[in-house]
């Protein structure tokens, strides 16, 4: 064991030490993180509509059944959905939901791009203009793509119902050209959809501005200008030539391809990161190192984040706008008929077995590790005084998924008794969670539930409120717990000092 803790030290520990303090991955994962308060309130708003619309409806009637509102019209079928103001809080809702996770790819191109400024001492703000620019830059104009089909097939068929506005939208080219139209944008091509062009195109954009505004090629104004202003015209000349060259990028591909940077950026780079995320082989990788990072006192989630938020955390925004639109009975329909990748979507619809949040609802109860386990195994089996102090300190934080008390006080951290079921725990739990999700014997995770939430109701909201999660999660506690015991009860054999 010591021969193996030796060999990670030397080789595996400066490399995650490396990738955890470069610049470009920390601007990446603390833009995902300052992304958070948006993605929550979209979480919340799936949520709500979630409770409104689709729990069961005979629950919903044996509550309203003897309301004010039975009595007041008894033949109307009362559901939480059209009673005065929950129903006007589940409007509500989809206005936030719209706000926030339909154009989530938006705010993080800001996120990012303010990030990244950061992390090169320039002005953050101007950065993540900048980002949000070169997304929208970048987006196809949908109208004209519409128009200019229209034009070159001599528009549908007349004898359909949409003959005359056809015409109409023909006579307006025709007339006016397509100069005069607005853009029109797809929402899909603002949404989670939009994380890999926003940090590829958004990095370069950002990346000249800050090398421009370091080298000093900028206007300055006289000491008697306002800060505020001269600051903004220190950005102006960075901000031109940065957005001229994606511009150029954008316009070079478009001419030679036929096609936009975003599409081709999304399926020749996003959906093959995306499909081979689905495989329980990368799910349980990311498991292990994260557990390993940990191990050595380096945060797996965060020196993973890249992946973790970047791969995993846009197909769990998939889910929850699929929820959002289908909810649970249509995500349980997709799945049962093996809608669970693109080559096998219907009507486009599909389900990703595996998001971001899988690993807090079904693998990280407490904390990556699985610690909450740990705690309880040693409340109830250790006969070591300093191990039980720890975890009678860290069982309310572990409760909320807050582990590191135990992780740096008993510790965990290079203990090498421990190493074992902190790998080993995790990845069982995600092993039973992933068959039992593909079998169907569990919805998928479809809701983005704050990281606090405490195990089991993880589980139970982050999937849509299906009370299988519940069972899930409680054989996984169980199994976890049986894996930490053995390692527990052999601590009690070692004397307090062997591990200090």
């Amino acid at each position: 064991m010591n021969g193996i803790t030796a060999w990670m030290e030397k080789y595996i520990v400066p490399v995650a030490a490396k990738i955890g303090s470069q610049k470009h991955l920390i601007a990446l994962r603390d833009s995902f993180i300052g992304m958070l308060p948006a993605t929550l309130a979209g979480a919340l708003a799936a949520m709500i509509s979630a409770i409104v619309t689709t729990f069961p409806q005979s629950i919903q009637q044996m509550i309203l059944g003897g309301s004010k509102f039975a009595a007041l019209a008894p033949d109307k079928v009362w559901t939480l959905a059209n009673v005065p103001v929950i129903g006007d809080l589940n409007n509500i809702s989809g206005l936030v939901n719209q706000g926030t996770l339909t154009v989530i790819g938006m705010i993080f191109a800001f996120s990012w791009g303010y990030n990244l400024s950061r992390a090169y001492g320039v002005n953050d703000l101007a950065g993540g203009i900048i980002s949000v620019a070169t997304l929208f830059a970048g987006l196809p104009n949908q109208l004209a793509k519409f128009t200019t089909a229209l034009a070159t097939t001599g528009g549908m068929d007349k004898t359909s119902g949409t003959s005359k506005a056809v015409d109409a939208v023909n006579g307006v080219l025709s007339t006016q050209g397509l100069a005069t139209w607005k853009p029109v944008f797809a929402a899909a091509h603002m949404d989670a959809g939009a994380y890999f062009t926003v940090i590829i195109m958004g990095a370069i954009a950002v990346i000249i501005y800050a090398k421009l505004m370091l080298a000093d090629i900028t206007i300055k104004m006289p000491e008697s200008v306002p800060p505020a202003v001269a600051k903004a015209f220190l950005a102006i000349i960075p901000t031109i030539v940065a957005l001229y060259v994606v511009s150029l990028i954008y316009y070079i591909v478009g001419k030679l391809t036929n096609d936009s940077v975003i599409n081709l950026i999304s399926k020749y780079i996003a959906e093959p990161f995306q499909v081979l995320s689905q495989n329980i082989f990368s799910v349980l990788i990311v498991t292990i190192f994260v557990s390993i990072f940990w191990f050595f006192g380096i945060h797996g989630p965060n020196v993973l984040s890249p992946a973790l938020d970047g791969i995993w955390g846009p197909l769990g925004l998939n889910n929850q706008a699929l929820y959002f639109k289908l909810h649970s009975a249509g995500i349980n329909d997709l799945v049962s008929k093996g809608a669970i990748d693109k080559a096998h979507a219907i009507n486009g619809d599909f389900v990703n077995l595996w998001v971001r949040g899988s690993w807090d609802a079904f693998a990280w109860f407490g904390g990556s590790g699985g610690t909450i386990t740990l705690v309880l195994a040693i409340l109830i089996f250790s006969k070591r005084q300093d191990y039980k102090v720890v975890s009678r300190l860290g069982l309310a934080p572990g409760l909320f998924n807050i582990n590191e008390p135990v992780l740096f006080g008993l510790p965990v951290v290079l203990n090498p008794i421990f190493a074992i079921p902190f790998v080993l725990a995790p990845l069982v739990a995600v092993i039973i969670a992933y068959v039992a999700t593909a079998l169907h014997l569990v919805s998928p995770v479809v809701l983005a539930v704050p990281w606090v939430t405490p195990p089991i109701l993880n589980a139970f909201m982050a999937t849509g409120f299906d009370w299988r999660a519940i069972i899930v999660a409680i054989i996984n506690l169980a199994v976890t717990f049986i894996i930490w015991t053995p390692f527990v009860i052999a601590a009690n054999k070692m004397e307090e000092t062997d591990l200090d």
